[in-house]
């Protein structure tokens, strides 16, 4: 028969085979030997030696004083994994709130000393609010910026507003930095961040602090400014539903 009719079955075989050797080296902590790993994945040997020697040369596999470890390539991998079931849940949760309270619903990080955010969930019925002018460059104007920038220290939010400057987006905007800082160092702590039209006209937004440890992060929510009245409620009932996911455990800031 054909070698290239033999190839794909041949691949898909070493491939099953040194996936089951890395699930057998996964298992162990503190490392296993050739032998172990070969009996754990029903290998013989030689073709275990291999297949060990093949994945510890391309970073799968780590080798120490006749041990097999987890080598960078296959934590990178796993990494990769759980980040994004991170972001599932997150997007999961956003999608929710988006539904029961009928607002859009961002999320975002104040991540190496930049606002980003990292997901956002709406519909065509209630969209959100439009990105016109750079979240990043903006967040003296929005309450996910003052939200962020509000649980930093002094330091790093005078130096965030050194490469950010305040700028009028709109007649409602805040003036000068002074003006902001006074207004950052007086929001009271895990309160929503209250934000009319400063950024966009027409759109009110809230902001929810979440902290641990040393990264700021915010859920908010935006509203047609003819719809302010719902914004507070709306707001704490977000609050509310935030600290229950957190209270689960279901929901981790670092994605």
């Amino acid at each position: 028969m054909p070698s290239a009719e033999l190839h794909p079955t041949t691949l898909i075989g070493s491939v099953q085979r040194a996936m089951r050797l890395l699930e057998s080296v996964a298992r162990h902590e503190h490392g296993a030997p050739a032998k172990q790993l070969a009996r754990e994945a029903g290998l013989a040997l030689p073709t275990a030696y291999h297949l060990l020697r093949t994945l510890a040369h391309e970073g799968y596999l780590r080798r120490e004083k006749g041990l097999f470890f987890l080598g960078e390539a296959a934590e990178r991998l796993s990494s990769s994994g759980a980040q994004e079931k991170r972001r599932s849940t997150v997007a999961e949760a956003l999608g929710r709130w988006r539904d029961s309270i009928g607002v859009p619903v961002y999320y975002a990080v104040y991540r190496d000393g930049e606002i980003d955010v990292q997901c956002v969930a709406d519909t065509p019925a209630n969209p959100a609010v439009e990105e016109w002018a750079d979240f990043r460059e903006t967040g003296h104007a929005h309450a996910i910026g003052q939200c962020l920038l509000s649980q930093l220290g002094d330091e790093d939010r005078r130096n965030h507003l050194d490469r950010y400057p305040v700028r009028s987006l709109t007649p409602y905007t805040v003036r000068d930095d002074r003006t902001l800082l006074r207004r950052l160092e007086s929001t009271v702590r895990m309160q929503p961040v209250i934000e009319r039209q400063e950024y966009a006209l027409g759109s009110v937004c809230a902001a929810v602090p979440i902290t641990a440890g040393s990264t700021a992060a915010t859920v908010a929510l935006s509203l047609p400014s003819h719809q302010v009245d719902r914004l507070l409620p709306s707001a704490r009932r977000l609050q509310a539903e935030i600290g229950r996911l957190l209270g689960s455990l279901s929901l981790s800031i670092s994605i």
